[in-house]
């Protein structure tokens, strides 16, 4: 077996989502290197106003830092901001919150990359910085302007979740009972997103928009962070024939690691990997990444720096080398070189 921990730091390691940034700002507008200070109240704005701090404050509280990065030896990362419980606001909710990623990615120019293709992935790699795809999670930041698509195109956003779990402009999320598909606006926002060059996201959606997605999106798709409904009874997680139609379609899905979407009883790693290995057994070897959710219930892993325990766990199970660096990295970059250029 070839060792961990050299194998992991060898590959391209590339998380499929996080929430870090409204998490920076809402434990105190910390900096993502763990800057602190009195100094930094001046950079609250309207994610600031709009949802209170949390407690505990600190850098110590956030599981996606620039320190953990590098401890998990990860080269890239999609930055969401979630803009579901932005109060009417969701547009300049996201433009803040994006606003704040974007000053901290300049602040660290030595250490990070703002990645508008697959390209500037393997710069970053290659100048060991990491590289940050900015995304937007839920389609309410639109606030039902196609216009919107393109004002966060210019602003490097190049991946939206089209929902959350509850109804938007866009179509039903999956906790909505009897819920419809994609609307007309829906598809209109898929086929610019398309058209764009953004990638498609349907983590959330409920299954009937799953494949309303699948019939308007003329480019594959991925599933940011989710896991494998035959495992595990969660709306929020996909089904065999699910799996099976994304990966048929050229998409990827992110394993996630939020313990409730691993097992209902007793989540663990060894159940992370049962997900993996059953979404390769029906979706494909080159269909499936890691999507931690970190900062945002991703907690099945204490913080980002443990990552590579993935990596071990995945070779302790017998998975072939290129199949881990698939998982790891490969598999999200070859989606992103075919969507975002």
């Amino acid at each position: 077996m070839p060792d961990p921990t050299d194998l992991h730091r060898d590959s391209l390691v590339i998380d499929s989502h996080n929430d870090t940034v409204v998490a920076l700002i809402r434990r105190g507008n910390v900096g993502i290197g763990g800057e602190t200070g009195p100094e930094r109240d001046a950079l609250a704005g309207a994610v600031a106003y709009l949802r209170q701090y949390l407690t505990p404050n600190g850098p110590e509280a956030i599981q996606f830092s620039l320190p953990r990065l590098r401890e998990g030896a990860v080269d890239a990362a999609f930055f969401a901001v979630d803009t579901t419980r932005a109060w009417g606001n969701h547009l300049v909710y996201a433009i803040d919150a994006l606003g704040y990623l974007k000053q901290e990615i300049a602040t660290h120019a030595d250490e990070l990359l703002l990645a508008r293709n697959a390209g500037d992935i393997e710069t970053a790699k290659a100048t060991a910085r990491i590289a940050v795809i900015l995304a937007v999670e839920n389609t309410a930041a639109l606030q039902r302007s196609l216009y919107a698509v393109d004002a966060l195109y210019e602003l490097g956003v190049r991946t939206m979740t089209l929902t959350h779990s509850a109804r938007t402009d866009v179509g039903d999320g999956c906790e909505v009972i009897a819920g419809g598909g994609l609307t007309g606006f829906g598809r209109g926002v898929v086929q610019r997103m398309n058209e764009l060059g953004m990638l498609v996201d349907v983590s959330h959606l409920n299954e009937r928009g799953f494949w309303d997605t699948l019939e308007q999106a003329s480019e594959p798709v991925i599933a940011s962070h989710s896991c494998c409904h035959a495992l595990c009874d969660h709306p929020r997680n996909l089904t065999d024939e699910q799996l099976r139609a994304l990966g048929n379609a050229g998409g990827v899905v992110g394993i996630t690691f939020v313990p409730s979407f691993i097992d209902s009883n007793q989540p663990s790693l060894d159940r992370l990997v049962d997900h993996i290995l059953h979404a390769i057994d029906v979706a494909g070897t080159g269909a499936v990444g890691l999507g931690s959710d970190f900062d945002g219930g991703g907690d099945l892993l204490t913080h980002g720096g443990e990552l590579p325990l993935v990596t071990e766990a995945l070779l302790g199970r017998g998975i072939d080398e290129d199949v881990v660096r698939g998982i790891l990295g490969a598999n999200h970059l070859r989606l992103l070189r075919g969507i975002i250029g």
